[in-house]
Parts: structure tokens; sequence; C-alpha cells
């Protein structure tokens, strides 16, 4: 996939692949330094696609969801399903999990609530792109553990809406663990980078995640 960067182990040696979604006005590259180069998961190979735009979609995932931005949402979320697809080729046998911060969390759990197959996930401040409406549609593929976190004030994803995806979530068997860190600004913090890497180390070794209850 044009503009997708890749780090991490090797992809035949990977014992997990995690596809890492950026969010508005970022990059694969920033994500990589901020975010992926932070992780303590040496046995993972990691997929950072690059939006085509500076952002998935134009608007808030708060607003209304309109026929443009459900246009560019189908669009975005096509190349998500290509990057897992691809993952899954390249690493046949292997735990694929699907990640994104901010708008790229947002769409994650779209990727997820729309029927999108992963092992497991982690949400880094993401709710439903459309959040105010009631008839987004809810289906997931398969009872995954789901790391979902928020700060209590965030600027671009408000908790009602946070709080609404986990429950979507939560409602269709997803194993959902999620924090609140009270005053965090909008980043990933050193909590949320070791709740994530500790995901991934457990994924790719088969361990039982006794945390991830329903």
């Amino acid at each position: 996939m044009a503009g997708t960067l890749t780090s991490g182990a090797s992809v035949e040696t990977a014992r997990a692949v995690c596809v890492f979604l950026h969010g508005r006005g970022q990059s694969a590259a920033q994500m990589q330094e901020e975010v992926i180069a932070r992780l303590d998961a040496p046995d993972v190979h990691f997929v950072l696609p690059q939006s085509p735009q500076p952002a998935w979609y134009d608007v808030k995932a708060v607003d209304p969801l309109t026929g443009t931005t459900a246009t560019q949402l189908d669009a975005a979320l096509a190349l998500v399903r290509a990057a897992l697809a691809s993952a899954s080729r390249a690493a046949p046998g292997r735990p694929v999990v699907i990640a994104g911060f901010s708008q790229g969390a947002c769409l994650a759990t779209e990727y997820l609530l729309r029927g999108g197959r992963a092992d497991a996930a982690v949400l880094l401040t993401g709710c439903r792109v459309g959040a105010p409406d009631a008839n987004l549609p809810e289906t997931l593929a398969a009872s995954i553990p789901v790391y979902a976190s928020n700060g209590d004030d965030d600027p671009w994803v408000p908790l009602w809406a946070w709080r609404k995806a986990q429950e979507a979530l939560t409602r269709h068997g997803a194993r959902v663990h999620s924090a609140v860190f009270p005053g965090r600004d909008h980043l990933v913090s050193d909590d949320e980078i070791e709740a994530f890497s500790s995901l991934l180390r457990r994924v790719g070794e088969g361990t039982d995640l006794p945390e991830y209850t329903t």
C-alpha cells in the first residue's frame, strides 16, 4: 500500500502483527516516533498506513454523520481493510491487532463495529464516527480483547462519545478493558504505552488476558 510504513520485528520472524492508524493531521512517521518506538513489544511487526489526505475524514467524529463524511469514511475503511488483509497474508497464522490514536482510533472502532476482523484492538482516544447518531452499524466479528483509553476532558473525543463506543463493543461481546486518565492531554501517556505493550506481548505469546472480561 502506497505510503505505508513498517517497523519492529521482521514479518518473517514476528509473533504478531499490529496495524496502527494515525490521527488527524498526523503521519505514519509521526506515530512511529511518538507511539510505536516507545512500546516494549520486540516480537511484533508494525504496519502504519498513511492517509492520502491530512485526515481520514474531514469532520470531528462527534459531528452528525453526513453523506460526505460517510463517503470519506467508506474510502478510509477500504484502506484499513486492505492493510489488515495484507498483514494477514504476509504473516499467515499469526494474530493481527488493529490499533490507532485519536481519529485513527475512531477509524479502528468503526472497522470493528462494521464486522472487521482482528484478534485484538487498542483504541487510544477513539469513539464512533457520527457519535450522536443512534442507528450506526453494530456488528462485531468475534469476541476479542480491546484496550480503550481516553482523558477525562479530551478536546476531540468527549467521554460520553467514548463511553458509547465501549458500550457498543461490550454489547456485542468484546472483552473491553477501559481506562480514563484525569488531566491527560491529547496524547498517548506512558501508562497507555505500558498497557498497549502488555496486550501486544500477551497476544504474541498466546497468553490469556484475564483482565479483559465481558
